[in-house]
């Protein structure tokens, strides 16, 4: 969980956060679901949406830098994920 966080600004691959802790990616993401009740990569997007929501009341960086600051690949990106887990745009939550 700590090494997602640190590094969310980077492509997170299951491949790299499962040889964070010596196991196979596949076993990896079967017990991240079942202790989290999520695949990792959808952990993943909700802590860069976290992220993102945190700097967007604390900040005045463009939302497009914003996005790629927290690892998105995009402000269209952020803003689909975002809106999909808030119910929100980034705009109406600044």
């Amino acid at each position: 969980m700590d090494y997602i966080q640190t590094h969310l600004d980077r492509d997170l691959s299951l491949a790299e956060v499962a040889g964070v802790i010596n196991i196979s990616p596949t076993y990896f993401a079967s017990l991240f679901k079942q202790a989290m009740g999520i695949s990792p990569h959808q952990h993943v997007i909700q802590q860069r949406v976290e992220k993102a929501k945190l700097m967007l009341k604390r900040t005045n960086l463009a939302i497009a830098d914003l996005a790629l600051q927290v690892g998105f690949s995009s402000q269209s990106h952020l803003t689909q994920q975002f809106k999909r887990i808030t119910g929100m745009t980034p705009k109406q939550v600044r």
